[in-house]
């Protein structure tokens, strides 16, 4: 009987990653963490399409990458109903990571996180979200930031929102000319929290802007001709509202698809961008264990042995607690997964679970790379600065 058990439980888990997979792989765009060495276009200005109908929460529209046409493409705004009662939607956002911009994927959850203080407008000024709340298993809209007909929906509120923040259409943090802000406690614990990564129907509006090629930044110089849907790939409803201007000029490197170079003003995009290195494909990974242990660099050789020895020890006491992360991470998801085969839990909400997981997978690898790197150019040993020859 307890063969029986294990060979349902295993069974029902192998079905669920491939049906996560097979999702992944559909999504691929929104999943991979792509890396870029020039900054998205200005937000454009539009109006908020109508609310449809209750439950929709608005999420607002951004610049992504296409890997492929070496492009930014504009993802309209658009309301989305919300995966859960009570849950509210953390936008996703680009920030400049040292050497290249990286896009951090929005998620769903009972708080809102962190989104690079990106003035969005609807409610999303930069931190936190005014638009509307939950209350008793309904969630009602702020009517003095949100476009809601009170015909039809009448959970509604007005309270006037005292923006403070510097009005400007910037898209990214950090880097020259980014927005300069940091998560506070309540944003970090957020994304440490419960939380589920974009519903399907948030997948399928990236992949059909992706294919428009009007959503472009080369095409629409910063001006998309969508920029908000009512519902979620609706771009030929008649609710669509077009911009009405670019945010700013755009001016995009005219070799914007030769390979970067490290530096905020290099152009193009960096080598992990590309869907061929693992540091680009975080979001490839499901679970702890399908993470192969990190390559250990030679010790360090900057020139100072003392030096040197200190590093390497640093470099051991990382290797070792990102080990213990990705072993004490995989036990949690493991007890999880036994837990929701004890209860026979419905299709649906197993792969649920594994999205949960693929998730907290990529945060954690996003983090231990980035520890890496910083490692890394940590030890990198003085440079010496070449003189002049004397003159005669």
């Amino acid at each position: 009987m307890l063969n029986n058990f294990s060979i349902r439980s295993l069974a029902l888990r192998s079905l669920s990653l491939v049906l996560v997979m097979l999702a992944l792989s559909a999504a691929s765009m929104a999943q991979f963490r792509v890396a870029i060495t020039f900054g998205p276009p200005a937000l454009p200005i539009y109006e908020q399409p109508i609310c449809p109908g209750e439950g929709y929460i608005w999420t607002p529209g951004y610049w992504y990458w296409d890997d492929d046409g070496e492009d930014y493409y504009w993802v309209p705004g658009t309301w989305v109903l919300a995966p859960e009662v009570g849950f509210l939607w953390t936008p996703g956002w680009w920030g400049w990571g040292g050497e290249a911009f990286i896009f951090h994927e929005g998620f769903w959850g009972p708080e809102v996180g962190f989104y690079g203080g990106i003035n969005y407008g609807f409610g999303y000024f930069g931190e936190g979200f005014e638009g509307g709340r939950w209350d008793n298993g309904h969630f009602f809209y702020n009517r003095s930031v949100t476009n809601v007909n009170v015909t039809n929906i009448h959970n509604v509120y007005n309270t006037t929102v005292v923006n403070n923040r510097v009005e400007n259409r910037v898209s990214f943090n950090g880097g020259n000319g980014g927005i300069n802000a940091r998560p506070t406690s309540r944003e970090e614990q957020a994304a440490r929290g419960r939380h589920l990564p974009p519903v399907g129907a948030q997948t399928q509006h990236v992949q059909a802007a992706r294919s428009d090629r009007e959503l472009r930044a080369s095409v629409n110089q910063g001006r998309p001709p969508i920029a908000a849907t009512p519902r979620p790939g609706a771009f030929r409803d008649h609710g669509v509202v077009k911009a009405r201007e670019a945010g700013a000029p755009y001016h995009p490197p005219a070799n914007r698809g030769a390979a970067g170079r490290p530096g905020n003003e290099a152009t193009g995009r960096t080598e992990t961008s590309r869907p061929g290195n693992n540091a680009s494909r975080s979001g490839s990974f499901v679970h702890p264990k399908d993470i192969s242990p990190a390559e250990h660099r030679p010790a360090p050789n900057t020139g100072n042995a003392k030096l040197d020895q200190k590093y390497q020890k640093q470099q051991e006491k990382m290797y070792a607690q990102q080990d213990r992360e990705r072993q004490k991470l995989q036990q949690r998801q493991d007890q999880e997964h036994q837990r929701y085969t004890q209860r026979k839990a419905p299709e649906a909400r197993t792969q649920q679970l594994e999205q949960k997981h693929q998730q907290q997978t990529q945060q954690m690898q996003q983090k231990h790379e980035s520890q890496q790197q910083r490692m890394q150019q940590k030890q990198q040993p003085p440079r010496s600065e070449s003189k002049p020859p004397k003159g005669k």
